[in-house]
């Protein structure tokens, strides 16, 4: 299950469970939305309750990353597992974004809310 709020040109992802494909195409629309609205922006990722995804979001995710890899500025990760650092670094590699893992909430709001360096 996933939560997508828009908050400016802040976007706030929660994940809750699994992640499925349906799920995800649901927070491409949101981008795609916000995109059309406001242009590039942030994300805000919370995935300290995500159990897990399905093959096919992993798929579906570098596709999308790839195509809208100059759209997104800043991308705070919340998790405390591991694997999520590194998917985080090789996230890099892929798109544009300055992406940074936390821990703490409101640590990743301060730094996605201030000035670029």
């Amino acid at each position: 299950m996933i939560s997508v709020q828009r908050e400016g040109r802040l976007i706030v992802v929660g994940v809750f469970g699994e992640l499925t494909l349906g799920d995800y195409q649901r927070f491409e629309r949101e981008v795609i939305e916000q995109l059309n609205q406001a242009g590039r922006f942030d994300l805000l990722i919370d995935l300290r309750d995500m159990l897990g995804y399905t093959v096919d979001v992993v798929w579906e995710d570098i596709k999308f990353a790839r195509s809208h890899s100059h759209d997104v500025g800043r991308i705070a990760v919340l998790s405390d597992a591991q694997w999520v650092a590194w998917s985080a670094w090789l996230s890099q590699l892929f798109i544009d974004a300055e992406i940074r893992v936390f821990d703490d909430e409101a640590l990743a709001r301060e730094w996605l809310e201030a000035p670029a360096a």
